[in-house]
């Protein structure tokens, strides 16, 4: 049976399962994108890796204590999650300055942030997903103040939950994007997905860029470096 396709995006195609109306499958997708879709290009096997390594990690995240839209994986590419109602709002925690922060703010590239800096940004393509504070979050978003909070605080939480994970395999979380949903019960979970695609993440002893940044600033083959995130997360967990 051929399933409904709800939404492409960048990364990943939305379907609707057949076997239940709250659940939707993800299938990853093989396009890197940078800049606001200004670079693309495809890589092969790139949704393979992303699905095994959000996968892992949003398992990881459960066992912690963690709820995400996330059920299981179903093949190398596809994952089931619950329908959620995706809340407009990008979450960049920042646990170490570089990027945009450092030009927007003359930050020192690899300032540390203690504790670690959330950040908020309206998800709106056609507007380059801007910058915006709590009030307009609110305005934007219709969330009331306690679940902003909410919001925050589970981000801290995963924050500190991945930053540990990650230690574990030599790795440095410098800073990620998550995005968080309403499910059939009106709770607000973790959605979207967990990957180097979303995550800047730095080899603790060299530095060495193990995320899309290879890809964003040509230092590197973006295979390579996800293909080596995953092999330590399966050695590690």
């Amino acid at each position: 049976m051929e399933l409904e396709l709800l939404y492409e995006g960048k990364a990943k195609k939305v379907y609707q399962s057949s076997m239940n109306e709250n659940h939707l499958i993800l299938s990853y997708k093989n396009d890197a994108t940078a800049f606001n879709g200004e670079k693309k290009a495809q890589f092969t096997g790139k949704g393979r890796l992303n699905n095994e390594i959000s996968s892992i990690l949003f398992k990881a995240l459960e066992e912690r204590g963690i709820e995400s839209h996330f059920i299981k994986q179903l093949d190398s590419i596809t994952q089931m999650v619950q329908k959620t109602d995706i809340i407009p709002l990008e979450v960049v925690i920042r646990n170490i300055a570089t990027g945009s922060i450092t030009k927007r703010l003359a930050i020192p590239e690899k300032s540390p942030f203690e504790p670690a800096l959330v950040e908020l940004f309206y998800k709106n393509d056609e507007l380059g997903d801007p910058l915006i504070n709590d009030e307009e979050a609110i305005y934007l978003t219709n969330l009331t103040v306690e679940n902003l909070n909410e919001i925050k605080e589970k981000a801290r939480s995963i924050n500190q939950v991945l930053t540990e994970i990650f230690a574990t395999i030599g790795v440095r979380l410098i800073d990620f994007k998550l995005e968080f949903g309403r499910n059939q019960d009106g709770e607000i979970i973790l959605s979207d997905e967990i990957s180097p695609d979303t995550c800047r993440l730095w080899d603790m002893n060299t530095n060495e860029k193990l995320d899309k940044d290879v890809f964003r600033q040509g230092t590197g083959d973006l295979i390579t470096v996800y293909e080596e995130i995953l092999n330590r997360l399966e050695e590690q967990l």
